[in-house]
């Protein structure tokens, strides 16, 4: 029985010995924190980093943050906001210490050798992040770290990043070989830092091997860059015609059908808007956290509900008396919009309100070269697809729809076929209302809900019915995409503000030859 308690011992000592070397290479590297240079401090907190150990993190970022003491005894210690831990044995302190000066400069490097140091992190989040700061401030261990991490490394996303990062470290190596391995490896990349950085290469390189493929490599990645650019300029044009197409759907009915210059339109999508964000703070005050991010679905018919009677009290108090009046319609509409701005604001303030994006639409998928097709843009997209689908079913099978085509293309027609003109009206303009309402829920989830929103895209929806055909909801949809997609592609060579100025140009000049637009409504009222 003694014999089997010496050898218990004797392998505690050998289990305890790797255990006991590490802490004394870790405290070595913690005391050269406060050496007297900052060259030798930054020196020792790369060797810090080095160690790989994970009590390192906390010190460099206490290190970083001010937070890293030297006691009497010269004891190193993190400052908790009031008590002291020991970094070594994470034990609480009782000392007097003072906090170790530090500069800009080893405030950088503590920074990155804490980013490196989670390479080794558990979370594959964290190991992809750290990979993303090696690459803005790579070290001179950085290298080694990342081929240490890779052959541990099991996410493949992860992996897939680390041979990347691995191959960016080696461009700069001094082995010709190194350097050609790791060009004929970034060849497939469609990072545009990476092309700067074999940019860089090229500049410098003596070895004509490597010269030679680093060309054919950078051929290969300008072309998948220039690919991606295309890609993603098309889908933020799709984006923004998505938006236009959603603001310009419910003007299409009360311009296009009823010919009335709504100037309050932009308000609509406003009220839409505000009431998304507070049907928001009804779910948060009255439901359990769980059930808040179907506040959005809830928003949809009650935004829809709000500006249909809105639109609906303006037709039958104002509107419906300038018949055949667009320039006083045109005044009377304006000067009730500014009345609702004033509403908005003494009811909600004039400062910007934030209504939060649902879990199921926060995020996005990242593509190649940085591109990411966000959840929220792809879902509204979708969604203007759908409204616009719904109202030309609304509009081409339901009486309802068949009533108002018919006091569009003859009112006193349809009046004598025993129509009710007037409350067709009332409702065609409460449904142009309630669909710009619809139009706020959308633009609520891609930027900050104001009094003035509207104000920034009715210019725009009077282009996209006036060039796609008045009363035209195809021709709604092709001009919003249309417009969209050019004002992306123009941005980069014209700027966004001599983008949109070329895009009303290219409009004006097309209407001179075009009057009624890509797709003119027919019927005997529009054609006499």
């Amino acid at each position: 029985m003694r014999a089997f308690h010496l050898i218990l011992a004797l392998a505690a000592l050998l289990l305890a010995a790797p255990a006991a070397r590490a802490d004394d290479a870790f405290a070595q590297a913690l005391g050269a924190l406060n050496a007297e240079s900052y060259a030798d401090k930054i020196a020792a907190a790369e060797a810090l980093a080095a160690l790989g150990d994970g009590r390192a993190a906390q010190v460099l970022d206490a290190l970083a943050d001010g937070r890293l003491m030297v006691a009497a005894d010269g004891a190193i210690l993190i400052d908790q906001g009031g008590p002291y831990a020991d970094p070594i044995s994470g034990k609480i302190v009782a000392a007097q210490a003072e906090a170790i000066t530090v500069n800009n400069r080893l405030r950088s490097v503590a920074r990155a050798a804490a980013g490196r140091l989670a390479l080794f992190s558990p979370d594959a989040a964290a190991r992809k992040a750290a990979v993303e700061a090696i690459m803005n401030s790579p070290g001179p261990e950085a290298a080694d770290m990342v081929r240490a991490a890779l052959a541990k490394e099991a996410d493949d996303s992860v992996k897939a990043a680390m041979i990347t990062a691995l191959a960016s470290l080696d461009l700069t190596s001094p082995d010709p070989a190194r350097r050609l391995d790791a060009v004929k490896q970034l060849a497939d990349s469609s990072d545009p830092s990476v092309r700067s950085q074999i940019e860089t290469l090229l500049q410098t390189e003596t070895d004509t091997s490597v010269r030679q493929v680093a060309e054919k490599s950078l051929a290969s990645i300008q072309f998948r860059v220039t690919l991606m650019g295309f890609v993603a300029n098309l889908f933020q044009g799709l984006s923004l015609g998505s938006v236009l197409l959603l603001a310009a759907i419910g003007l299409a009915v009360t311009f296009g059908v009823m010919g009335v210059i709504n100037m309050a339109h932009g308000e609509m999508i406003m009220l839409g808007a505000y009431t998304t964000f507070a049907v928001q703070q009804l779910f948060r005050a009255l439901l359990p956290p769980d059930l808040v991010d179907l506040y959005l679905v809830a928003a949809i018919p009650a935004a829809f509900v709000v500006t249909a009677l809105v639109g609906m009290g303006l037709e039958r108090g104002v509107i419906r008396f300038l018949y055949g009046r667009p320039l006083e319609t045109m005044l009377a509409t304006w000067g009730i919009s500014l009345v609702l701005q004033q509403v908005v604001r003494q009811i909600f303030g004039a400062t910007n309100m934030e209504v939060a994006n649902p879990a199921w639409m926060t995020g996005g998928w990242e593509l190649a070269g940085g591109f990411t097709l966000t959840y929220n843009r792809v879902i509204i997209i979708f969604f203007c697809l759908a409204v616009l689908g719904g109202l030309a079913a609304l509009l081409r099978w339901s009486s309802f729809g068949l009533h108002m085509r018919a006091v569009t293309q003859n009112r006193p027609m349809a009046a004598a076929m025993g129509i009710p003109t007037g409350r067709v009206d009332a409702l065609t303009f409460g449904l142009g209302s309630g669909i710009a309402g619809i139009a706020g829920v959308a633009l609520s989830q891609i930027g900050n809900v104001s009094p003035n929103l509207g104000q920034a895209y009715i210019v725009d929806s009077f282009m996209v019915v006036v060039f796609g055909g008045v009363g035209s909801l195809w021709g709604t949809l092709v001009g919003a995409v249309s417009l969209g997609v050019v004002n992306k592609f123009l941005e980069p060579y014209a700027g966004a503000m001599l983008g949109k100025i070329l895009v009303l140009v290219f409009i004006i000049l097309f209407i001179q030859k075009r009057p009624r637009g890509l797709f003119a409504l027919k019927g005997r009222s529009v054609e006499s």
